[in-house]
């Protein structure tokens, strides 16, 4: 084969996306003779796509080289940019800023009134946000786009347009934020963008629905993304992105056992070379689903790989440990990741949680107001799942003191939310506190009717420890037979008033007693549970299904 019959079938397997044959054929021919600038370009990003992140960077600083040499500065600006941006994503900032610095002082030189120079100011806006100032961050973009829109330069606008979007996004302005994604999504889908930017631009949006927890767009968008990745069965980079997208897809849609499959190859494929970013993710994914089904020991395993790949792995290990009844660790690592935590949008699934862990410790006003933020974040967002994470939490904290009426008002719109973006699970422990509701409020065949329900979902997915729950709730003769540490029904009275977070004082006029008599009924309930604090007796009340 001639050089120029290796290029051309290079060039040809780089139109039609077969990433591995265009690195070949062009190394080929680069080594029987130097290519030209443009072919060392699709060289560079053909390994890139292939996986030769090493040889793609090298090529990137070669083509830069030669542009320099050629005196098109510009374009070496780009090749600059382009280089930092993928070093960005592997994680090397130092290197990347340097490319940065580098390629800005050749625009000093070269001339700023050009699409390159939105190029950097896009890349500098990235910077921003990681920073911690999104607002800054979001105009630098907006005027990235001005600078793409008046020199017709679409990659320029699709990219500006994302960065946007999802700065928007952190600045809880997320309706302007999803409807800038969008816009890159549909350009992004109809081809309009280099492969580079594609896959960029489908991590960068699906990442922001699932922080927004917008279901539906993350599905749709997941799907696209999963189609443009079976096209083109050499690409590497964005492959494991989107498997981990697709487990978290597949764990929302109830279908864990594929998505724990999903899962495993995720790992497998982000682990090898080490140091991925999303191999965090993809591990955190795995042990999600290990501690829905309660596999206790691979969650654990899988939350710690998640932790040594740069992860927080919260909220999910909190949950591990409410479940394992260790309270009080589940409560100190929610509150420090949500101390850790500054941006509203980033900050619902952690209080959610957290809300959660406050009750099991007893500790009702402080779960009242973290579900208050909670809503006041919601209502922000405007985000279906959102607003039904709020409600159950909600109910949740409703139900203590025995607000029967509020609780069920609240965990009715839970449900009806989560069954309106078909989250089966989340459906389904929506009905759990419906039923408890309705029990409080005497109707026993409406309870058993929505225990009966959360139950068969719990069955099918396979969710061992909210089966054991449902169970202890709904054992004969309620709760009590299920574990009531051999309390008496005057001091189960007692310790439910105690778990609502009232003083003895108010249990005595409550319960027409004297405060003497109340003092000894919290007195056998603590040697009976053999507790030392209200705290501790609330915590017994939660996990034994007595409140």
């Amino acid at each position: 084969m001639t050089t120029t019959e290796a290029r051309e079938r290079g060039r040809a397997a780089f139109e039609t996306r077969a990433w591995e044959q265009a690195y070949a054929q062009l190394t080929a021919a680069d080594a029987a003779a130097p290519l030209p600038t443009a072919d060392l370009e699709r060289l560079a990003v053909a390994a890139f796509l292939a996986g030769h992140d090493d040889e793609s960077a090298a090529l990137q600083e070669r083509g830069y080289r030669e542009l320099l040499r050629e005196d098109r500065p510009h374009e070496a600006v780009r090749c600059a940019f382009w280089l930092a941006i993928v070093l960005l994503n592997q994680g090397e900032f130092a290197r990347a800023a340097g490319w940065l610095a580098r390629a800005d002082r050749l625009l000093d030189d070269a001339g700023r009134d050009c699409a390159e120079s939105g190029y950097l100011l896009a890349a500098r806006a990235r910077q921003t946000v990681a920073g911690g100032d999104p607002a800054v961050a979001a105009e630098m973009f907006a005027e990235a786009v001005a600078v793409g829109l008046r020199h017709h330069d679409a990659d320029l606008v699709v990219l500006a347009r994302m960065g946007r979007g999802r700065a928007l996004i952190d600045l809880g302005k997320v309706a302007d934020g999803v409807a800038l994604l969008d816009e890159a999504m549909v350009a992004v889908t109809a081809g309009e963008a280099g492969p580079l930017l594609t896959g960029i631009v489908y991590c960068t949006v699906i990442d922001a629905c699932r922080a927004t927890f917008d279901v539906r767009r993350a599905r749709e968008w997941t799907t696209a993304l999963t189609r443009w990745c079976e096209e083109q069965p050499d690409l590497v980079p964005f492959r494991g992105e989107c498997q981990v997208h697709r487990v978290h897809v597949l764990r929302d849609q109830g279908a864990w056992r594929d998505a724990l499959a999903e899962a495993g190859r995720a790992c497998v494929r982000l682990s090898d070379p080490p140091g991925q970013p999303a191999a965090g993710a993809a591990y955190y994914e795995q042990a999600e689903l290990h501690r829905l089904r309660g596999e206790v020991a691979a969650a654990e395993d899988a939350y710690r790989l998640a932790g040594l790949s740069g992860l927080d792995p919260q909220p999910g290990l909190a949950l591990l440990r409410l479940g394992q009844g260790r309270v009080a660790a589940a409560v100190a690592g929610l509150r420090r990741a949500v101390d850790e935590t500054p941006s509203p949008i980033e900050r619902p699934g952690l209080l959610a949680a957290l809300v959660e862990a406050l009750l099991a410790a007893g500790s009702v006003d402080d779960a009242a107001a973290t579900a208050a933020e909670l809503a006041e974040i919601a209502g922000a967002a405007r985000v279906p799942v959102l607003a039904a994470m709020s409600a159950y939490a909600t109910a949740s904290v409703r139900l203590v003191p025995g607000d029967a009426g509020a609780a069920l008002t609240a965990a009715r719109r839970a449900w009806a939310g989560f069954h309106e973006v078909d989250t089966p699970y989340d459906a389904a422990r929506a009905r759990v506190l419906v039923g408890l509701a309705c029990r409080d409020l005497g109707d026993a065949d409406a309870a058993r009717l929505e225990f009966d329900a959360a139950q068969r979902t719990f069955r099918r997915l396979s969710a061992g420890p909210d089966l054991d729950r449902l169970r202890r709730l709904t054992s004969p003769g309620g709760p009590r037979a299920a574990s009531d540490g051999g309390l008496t029904p005057r001091e189960l009275e007692v310790l439910r008033l105690v778990a609502a977070g009232r003083s003895n004082r108010a249990i005595a006029a409550s319960l027409v007693l004297s405060e003497k008599t109340v003092a000894r009924h919290v007195s056998n309930i603590f040697a009976k549970l053999g507790v030392s604090s209200r705290a501790a007796a609330t915590a017994f009340a939660y996990e034994h299904g007595l409140m």
